[in-house]
């Protein structure tokens, strides 16, 4: 029997549980911004990922962002934020997506987990355990140590920049137009 999230009997259902934030920031500390509709295709061309959550902390204002996100394929997942004195914006959303990756557990047969942090290594530990963990996307290089372990599943989005990258678009049109 083939399940309704499963597109083929020969494929496995794979979910991605994306923490948004380390994602967003990991790219950008390298010099360069995440292109998230090349990066819905990537998961879905390349690992048949059927369902891919992202994590975000929500901010007011920002409301099209998230429609657009939604648009492009994402499961969408707001944490409320809280503005610290310094101003500084606060929305951790580590216990939402391990909260989430386990109320999943049963649709889908691996997961992929995209993040550097180390406060994933339960979740990690727990999928590999059960043979469900198909990779962990670190954003670049500078991923939590305490993966190491499991540096077989690690793939380095760094690596892929030249295929995920946002490419900014030119119009062809420069300089200042004649009054």
């Amino acid at each position: 029997m083939v399940s309704k999230l499963s597109k083929s009997p020969n494929k496995p259902r794979v979910s991605a549980f994306i923490d948004s934030q380390n994602l967003n920031l990991g790219v950008r500390s390298q010099g360069w911004k995440l292109d998230w509709r090349k990066f819905r295709q990537y998961l879905r061309n390349k690992y048949n990922v059927t369902e891919a959550y992202a994590f975000i902390g929500y901010k007011a204002g920002n409301e099209s962002l998230y429609t657009k996100l939604q648009q492009m394929g994402y499961v969408v997942i707001l944490k409320p934020t809280l503005e610290l004195p310094d101003g500084t914006v606060k929305g951790n959303v580590d216990a939402e997506l391990v909260l989430h990756a386990m109320i999943h557990l049963r649709n889908f047969d691996k997961a992929i987990i995209v993040s550097g942090d180390g406060d994933f290594l339960c979740l990690v530990e727990y999928l590999a355990n059960k043979n469900k963990l198909l990779h962990l996307l670190a954003p670049n290089k500078y991923y939590s140590r305490l993966f190491k372990p499991f540096s077989g599943f690690v793939i380095r989005l760094d690596w892929l920049r030249n295929n995920l990258r946002l490419e900014n678009l030119k119009t062809g049109i420069s300089g200042r137009s004649k009054p």
